[in-house]
């Protein structure tokens, strides 16, 4: 690795502007935020993973190489990891093989604070309404109306549904909250919006924890705690620089999830390497359904980043399991030419937009040439470039194909982002647009408690927010069973919160849930530390 300092070198960073957290990683002052936009923003996004992913993070980090190794001053920028997919199924989220950020153990695990701070920050507030009820309830908050959970960092099904307050009245008032995982909270979504120290200030005194008795909502701000929340988030306001395999910069920063939040690197990472870099690569989680779909509907109007170009990342083995209904195979060329209407849903999605596409072939070690052929056949029938990638494997050269492919694409096409729909049209109508446009509904089904949450959040003056569904990322309707590119189905919203301080207005489909649970075998029984005190088993 290369000394942090080296790095930020590579992006004309004053010393004035760092602050090290040990040699080989760095938190980046947001005075740099003055500097002016000079890059491009290249959006990575998927179509429908399988339960390990489809290499977003690996060919984010590989392009960025790529492009590096061709003498562009080139950042990529990444969410951080949540220890509940860490210890869970999937592992951690820095890439792999030869195209990482590193040290990826230190990322993966309790990286400069961040999540902490969050997680603190989320059940600071919530402490702090469980005193406020405690000592008078001087506010007349309605305690059968209190929204505001508290968070964890870790997958742990047992704390969905909790009661809090047992044991005598020294204890506080007993009530029904759960928990959610932090990539899921709030605070985690404002911080990954915030422009600048003060937009964070006014987002987190803009949270909604519950209503009163008259029926008003009750925010943070009002129990006096956007002060000590601030205090927390001093410093994890604040990106992480690190480093690829191959010494390109990476800016690591924020986590929410894509499925049940909105899915990107923090809006202040962005632009923080639009104005060091001329090339910025981003990558949105899970398939573009939902992590591109969210960047377009939520972080653009909010942000005012637009993207100039977007890879879509396709592999041979999502489509054969898109194409057989199962993850299990058989991995044929039948399979995978059944599986494309997946693929040509999410390139057809995207191009709604109005943003170029680059097809990324994202190759696994035992997929076969006519496998990739189809792929390449499918995109040249539809006019769009399309590249083989071996970031894994090969590093930076392995990504060289896509990167000349993305810089011819930015040199010729141009780009004229839109979100799908206006802030004036009611979020029914935006739930609609979502599930037709994007996931190819036919009609939406509200239940009962979800619509009247909704006609509340609309008569409050709520309305004007976007939607944020939180859906399964396993197929474009909300039964993670049904893959391919269904049409004709109806999405079922079963529940609605409110995240005022995020600004967006949280919309659940089908069973989906914000606090995960561990498998039969989770990673984590397969981790230990050896007797040198290496880690052993994180992937």
């Amino acid at each position: 690795m290369l000394l942090i300092r080296a790095v930020a070198d590579k992006l004309g960073i004053p010393e004035d502007a760092m602050e090290y957290y040990g040699k080989y990683t760095a938190k980046l002052r947001l005075e740099l935020l003055d500097r002016p936009r000079r890059g491009k923003l290249i959006l990575v996004t998927a179509i429908t993973p399988t339960s390990h992913g489809e290499g977003k993070t690996v060919t984010s980090i590989g392009l960025t190489q790529a492009l590096t190794r061709m003498g562009k001053l080139a950042a990529v920028t990444l969410r951080e990891p949540s220890l509940g997919p860490v210890f869970g199924i999937k592992g951690g989220a820095t890439g792999g093989g030869l195209s990482q950020v590193i040290p990826s153990e230190m990322i993966n695990l309790h990286f400069n604070g961040d999540f902490h701070a969050v997680t603190s920050a989320h059940n600071l507030l919530a402490a702090m309404i469980d005193a406020h009820l405690h000592h008078g309830n001087a506010l007349g908050i309605d305690v059968d109306e209190i929204t505001w959970p508290r968070a964890l960092d870790m997958n742990d099904r047992a704390l969905r549904h909790v009661i809090v307050g047992l044991g005598g009245k020294a204890n506080g008032v007993p009530r029904e909250t759960g928990f959610v995982i932090t990539a899921a909270s709030e605070v985690m979504a404002i911080l990954a919006l915030a422009r600048d120290r003060e937009d964070l200030r006014a987002r987190l005194g803009r949270i909604v924890i519950g209503l009163n008795l008259k029926g008003e909502p009750v925010r943070a701000a009002d129990l006096g705690a956007t002060g000590a929340m601030m205090v927390l988030l001093n410093e994890a306001i604040m990106p992480n620089l690190v480093q690829t395999t191959e010494g390109a910069p990476a800016l690591v920063h924020a986590g929410p999830f894509a499925n049940i939040a909105h899915g990107t690197s923090s809006v202040i990472s962005q632009r923080m390497a639009l104005g060091l870099a001329d090339y910025v690569v981003n990558e949105t989680g899970f398939g573009a359904d939902l992590g591109a779909e969210k960047y377009f509907n939520i972080v653009m109007p909010s942000s005012g980043l637009r993207p100039d170009a977007a890879v879509l990342i396709a592999s041979a083995r999502a489509l054969c399991a898109q194409g057989n209904g199962s993850e299990k195979g058989p991995f044929t060329a039948d399979a995978l030419r059944r599986g494309l209407a997946n693929l040509e849903r999410h390139l057809d999605n995207l191009q709604k937009f109005h943003v170029p596409v680059v097809i990324a072939i994202n190759r696994f070690p035992d997929d076969t040439d006519d496998l990739l052929r189809e792929i390449r056949l499918f995109a040249s029938e539809r006019d769009v470039p399309a590249a083989v990638v071996e970031a894994y494997a090969r590093g930076g050269e392995g990504a060289m194909e896509l990167a000349e492919a993305v810089l011819h694409t930015l040199e010729t096409k141009t780009a004229a982002p839109e979100p799908l729909y206006k802030p004036e049209v009611s979020l029914r109508t935006k739930i609609e647009t979502v599930a037709r446009e994007i996931y190819g509904a036919a009609a939406v089904y509200i239940e009962s408690k979800a619509k009247k949450k909704l006609d509340r959040y609309m008569a409050a003056g709520f309305g004007h927010l976007p939607v944020c569904m939180a859906k399964t990322q396993s197929s474009f309707t909300d039964n993670p069973k049904i893959l391919g590119a269904p049409s004709g189905w109806t999405l079922t919203v079963t529940d609605a919160d409110l995240a005022a301080g995020a600004g967006f207005v949280v919309v659940i489909a089908g069973n989906m849930m914000r606090m995960p649970g561990l498998g039969k075998e989770p990673q984590a029984v397969r981790m230990d530390v050896d007797a040198e005190g290496n880690i052993v088993g994180l992937r």
